[in-house]
């Protein structure tokens, strides 16, 4: 998908509300590798991402940006957090670990598109197993009649789901035995992977399972697509997809900063994550069980909220390989009021939906809203700021009532929340902040 920087910025508005420097950074990021993906090899080899580092408070924006981003594009996509990372010859997750699921990340990817493909063949081949199962079992009891008119009926009530929840026995592939990993390693194989080639020459266990047509379908059609697809094929675009179009999003990156005035070993040991991570951002090749990844053209997003720290608290050379550096703002009053009404995934929508399961029907006024959005700043400037986070918080407090009582029992309730409403179930959340005016 070749979207514009305009597309992109456009499709992040649905679900962002504001932080427009951000978004255009990371369209024009985007946008870059596809411009870079359409010029000679020669040239689109001296070409690598220029990687972007998000500065600004918890909750406004700068992880769902990266996520939705990733979606947009369908890109092979992960988030780590820094913190979880420890330095070489330590116990713990090494920093290349963020490239071995990235290629994890890649190969799911692939080969969910190309079970798509298949899925209309491996359907039927699903299918035509389940009829051949009930036919069988019906031409016992009916042996007068055509094999042809039971298969027939049978196909009707199998697409009208009329037989989801009948048991059949069915016969599937005994999954091979995983090797367990110790701690801190990072192995998965199975013994059909090490065993190669001649583990297709053995005989395959087959272990029998009774259970409804509707997940008998469900299970044939897993395993019948499994052997239908070219697994060293989608290994191999994986990788390459990895490599190309990864984006590798590294959140709480302020964690590991050295920050200023402060010594000791704790700053040692953050110093050394920080160099740990340096040439994979910079470029280096990285093993995995799907084959070795380069990381050069991998675009790194980082965050953090840089409140105790700075991002010049970092190690120069890493500051140096993240060369587009972004603020973002604390969310406004006017902020919380578009997130409440204008993006597909507002918090409005998501309760009213929930409580619609137990015949509710949610509404909210305008002034509601901007009294919920009062609150909300206010909660966020004399207390933590967690930003658009603090939406659910006093979501919760609001709909706690309703949401403790709602058991769908009742008949078609509506329930419109103005004002009055906010006001009276928020009473304490308002008292204390009218107090605060008094407190020198």
């Amino acid at each position: 998908m070749n979207l514009t920087p305009k597309q992109i910025v456009a499709e992040l508005d649905r679900y962002i509300i504001g932080q427009t420097k951000a978004k255009r950074a990371v369209a024009i990021a985007l946008r870059n590798r596809y411009r870079r993906s359409m010029l000679p090899e020669t040239v689109r080899e001296e070409i690598t991402p220029k990687n972007i580092i998000m500065k600004g408070p918890t909750g406004v924006g700068k992880t769902e940006i990266a996520r939705r981003l990733a979606k947009i594009v369908r890109a092979p996509f992960i988030k780590v957090e820094a913190t979880k990372f420890t330095e070489v010859g330590y116990v713990g997750r090494d920093v290349e670990s963020m490239i071995r699921d990235l290629a994890e990340t890649a190969v799911h990817l692939v080969k969910e598109e190309q079970m798509a493909v298949v899925e209309n063949k491996a359907r039927k081949f699903a299918e035509d197993k389940i009829l051949d199962i009930i036919v069988k079992a019906r031409k016992k009891n009916n042996a007068d009649l055509a094999e042809s008119v039971i298969r027939a009926q049978a196909t009707d009530e199998l697409r009208d789901g009329k037989l989801n929840k009948q048991l059949v026995e069915i016969e599937l592939a005994a999954t091979p035995p995983q090797i367990q990993a110790m701690p801190g390693m990072s192995i998965d194989l199975n013994l059909g992977d090490m065993l190669g080639g001649l583990g297709d020459m053995l005989p395959q266990r087959k272990k029998r399972r009774k259970v409804t047509v509707e997940e008998a379908v469900n299970l044939l059609m897993e395993e019948e697509s499994e052997r239908l697809l070219d697994m060293d094929a989608i290994k191999a675009e994986g990788v390459r997809r990895a490599q190309e179009d990864g984006i590798i999003f590294i959140d709480e990156i302020d964690k590991i900063a050295n920050r200023q005035g402060s010594g000791g070993g704790m700053d040692v040991s953050r110093e050394g994550v920080q160099r740990d991570i340096l040439p994979i951002v910079e470029g280096c090749t990285v093993m995995t069980k799907y084959g070795a990844i380069k990381t050069d053209y991998i675009l790194f997003i980082a965050s953090g909220a840089f409140q105790i720290s700075s991002v010049t608290d970092l190690i120069p050379e890493l500051q140096g390989r993240f060369p587009i550096r972004v603020d973002l703002e604390s969310l406004t009053f006017d902020d919380f009021v578009k997130i409440f009404t204008e993006p597909e995934n507002a918090v409005t929508r998501q309760y009213a939906a929930m409580l619609s399961v137990e015949n509710i029907t949610l509404t909210f006024t305008r002034d509601a809203i901007e009294e919920m959005s009062r609150i909300a700043v206010l909660e966020n400037e004399t207390g933590e700021d967690i930003g658009a986070r603090r939406l659910h918080t006093v979501m919760e407090s609001l709909l706690e009532d309703i949401s403790f009582n709602a058991d769908g029992n009742n008949p078609e309730l509506e329930v419109k929340v103005d004002k009055t409403y906010v006001s009276e179930h928020l009473a304490k959340e308002i008292s204390a902040h009218d107090l605060k005016k008094y407190i020198l």
